[in-house]
């Protein structure tokens, strides 16, 4: 059994208290490690450590290049232990070996992302009326409070970490309580490659205790947060008496629309891939498919027909394709949204049970499910489940279907399949949601900004925007005529 440990100024160490919590593998339900359980004093402990090495310029102050090299070594790293990675991912979030194999891949190649990025010029200068030149340079914000969810445990950590030391700050970073494990491995690499003690501080806990106390310090001068609609409330509003920087990343409820005359079979794979890919449990599942009547009972149909022949179990069998919900806890969650949608009066026409046949049912897996015959006053189609449960609606038109796809909170992702360019390129400018696909779903790019509309939250990973969200921006101004400004009397 694993036994995971925090690690705070360049140490491995237990919580204060000694406490830990048990972590399950959700393919078998059996406990594989037991993780650190931090408490507030460890969390203003990290804290202060990240602040008094930010301060002393050890690594906010050392070159670009330099900082980018220590990055290129950490993805070298990943990937001389991409197999191990995926399959640790896979023991600890449930998902199957190719995703978790792709996440490491797209997780090394982060790094590299930043650390090329940040080597390149980003500073301005612009012309004013006085003899003055002005300047616009970047700088590290400061110390970051990092907080991660369970559905990528490796991969959205590095969305946050690669951009916040890229650009020199210090932070403590906060794995889901769920899935420490790959975040645990992470840490070991940047112990390996010689990342200046103090510079990343890693903290394991509840949401509740440590993710409350890093958003709440006056010395944490950013919190950067992925997770949902509820949580994002909450810590804007522990972090608003400190006035700090927030990027939140939060739920989604996106919609997928297929138009009569999109390639059949091209939208319903992409369909399937919107929904069922990570069991549903992405922010950016394509959760509400929106079809034309011209084509909705064929759609269905056939939608219906794969989604029953998926290859559901554990994740390290090669031949799965979908794996089980994260816990025990998620797992009851999702069945009870299942009885809702059935109480609100829409109907069930896929799977919709727990799974339980012999080797599957001590873990937490969830048949694919669809509903049909909904409307958006229910809260199937208005909340997120995130599990593999999709909603199935009927529009007429392209105005029918826009204000389907805009008719909920969240602003996150959208889709839209058409043989029609200009149709597409139409539609897809109407969607209030920051992520959109013509013609595909779940491409995520380093070079593109991830973020959302709404209450799907604000700020932007990725990209040079990813970036920017740990940097802070500066003038200065250089006075060309040095002389007395005489503007009082002598």
């Amino acid at each position: 059994m694993h036994a995971l440990r925090m690690y705070i100024n360049g140490e491995w160490r237990e919580s204060q208290n000694k406490e830990t919590r048990d972590i399950y593998n959700p393919a078998t339900g059996e406990v594989i490690a037991q993780a650190a359980e931090g408490t507030i004093e460890d969390v203003k402990e990290a804290i202060q450590i990240a602040k008094s090495t930010f301060e002393s310029g050890i690594w906010s102050q050392t070159p670009p290049a330099e900082r980018a090299a220590y990055l290129f070594k950490i993805a070298e790293k990943m990937e001389e232990r991409a197999e191990e990675l995926a399959e640790l991912e896979t023991l600890d979030n449930g998902k199957p070996l190719r995703e978790a194999s792709f996440d490491v891949a797209d997780a090394a190649a982060c790094f590299r992302y930043y650390a090329g990025l940040i080597t390149k010029p980003n500073g301005e200068t612009y012309p004013v009326s006085d003899p003055v030149q002005g300047i616009v340079v970047r700088e590290p914000v400061g110390v970051c409070g990092l907080i991660v969810p369970w559905n990528y445990p490796l991969l959205l950590s590095v969305w946050k970490l690669a951009p916040a030391l890229a650009a020199g700050n210090s932070v403590v970073y906060k794995p889901s309580e769920v899935t420490p494990i790959t975040p645990t491995r992470l840490f070991e690499i940047f112990e390996e490659v010689g990342l200046p003690k103090g510079v990343a501080n890693m903290v394991m806990g509840s949401g509740v205790v440590v993710g409350n106390a890093i958003a709440e310090s006056e010395d944490v001068d950013l919190v950067s947060f992925t997770g949902g609609t509820k949580t994002g409330k909450q810590i804007m509003k522990v972090a608003a008496n400190s006035l700090k920087k927030l990027s939140l990343e939060l739920g989604g409820k996106s919609p997928n629309i297929v138009f009569a005359d999109a390639d059949f079979e091209t939208a319903v794979d992409y369909a399937l891939f919107g929904i069922y890919a990570g069991a549903g449990q992405i922010c950016a599942a394509g959760s509400r498919i929106l079809v034309e009547e011209e084509i909705y009972e064929k759609f269905v149909s056939r939608f219906v027909e794969r989604a029953n022949q998926i290859k559901v179990g554990p994740g390290n069998d090669q031949e799965v394709e979908m794996g089980p919900l994260v816990s025990k806890e998620h797992l009851e969650r999702v069945l009870s949204y299942i009885e809702i949608g059935k109480n609100e009066g829409a109907r069930l026409v896929c799977g919709g049970k727990r799974i339980e046949k012999e080797g599957l049912q001590d873990g937490y897996f969830v048949e694919p499910t669809v509903f049909v015959d909904a409307n958006l006053s229910m809260r199937i189609v208005q909340e997120e489940i995130f599990g593999p449960v999709v909603v199935i609606e009927k529009f007429k038109d392209e105005k029918e279907a826009i204000a389907l796809a805009n008719g909920t909170q969240y602003g996150l992702a959208g889709a839209v399949f058409t043989k029609d360019g200009a149709k597409a390129l139409r539609v897809v400018k109407q969607l209030r949601a920051g992520i959109t696909w013509i013609n595909t779903f779940h491409n995520t790019y380093n070079e593109a900004p991830w973020g959302g509309y709404k209450k799907s939250g604000f700020g932007r990973a990725l990209g040079k925007y990813g970036l920017e969200t740990f940097q802070e921006i500066k003038q200065i101004n250089i006075n060309l005529q040095v002389e007395p400004i005489g503007w009082f009397s002598k």
